[in-house]
């Protein structure tokens, strides 16, 4: 497998917490943390395999430091490349925007040419709408530590192999 890019702000606890934990989940494999508010176009261009840590803010925005990205990956040419992409929200406080950043960061790195890998089933939660939303499934990893902490481990755990079998 080629060398992975796990991208997140290193400032953020619970998104940090998640990328600690699908960092030592994928064990040996190479993986490059990297923090998302320092992220160059080129360290983002170095690497083939990306997962990007996206969680939801306010009312289904993404955080300020990927919106300041977003010019940059709209200039992109990511043919070629695999992104998977997690993401925070709270199903019962903002049910009408879960994990809503998820699904903007999916549709804009699809709009690019990557190759979206990691959709998880929506089975197992409760919300009314979601940008990240794809038929019967989200379109990376929706995590929900308001409500849903104790099964955050195991849904990283699943998620991970499912990634080391979707990458290239």
């Amino acid at each position: 497998m080629k060398k992975i890019g796990l991208i997140y702000s290193f400032n953020t606890s619970k998104t940090s917490q998640a990328a600690r934990k699908v960092g030592e989940e994928f064990g040996t494999e190479p993986i490059d943390h990297i923090n998302a508010e320092t992220i160059s176009e080129k360290e983002f261009m170095s690497y083939d395999n990306l997962i990007l840590g996206v969680p939801t803010w306010f009312d289904g925005e993404l955080p300020n430091y990927w919106d300041e990205f977003v010019p940059a990956i709209e200039e992109l040419d990511l043919k070629g490349k695999s992104i998977a992409i997690f993401g925070n929200g709270n199903q019962k406080g903002y049910p009408e925007n879960f994990i809503d950043a998820l699904g903007i960061m999916a549709g804009l790195v699809e709009s690019r040419g990557a190759r979206l890998v990691g959709l998880t089933p929506i089975k197992g939660f409760e919300f009314e709408s979601s940008r990240a939303v794809r038929g019967d499934q989200f379109a990376g990893l929706a995590l929900d530590f308001e409500n849903q902490a104790g099964q955050i481990n195991q849904r990283i755990k699943k998620w991970a192999e499912q990634l080391k079998g979707e990458f290239e």
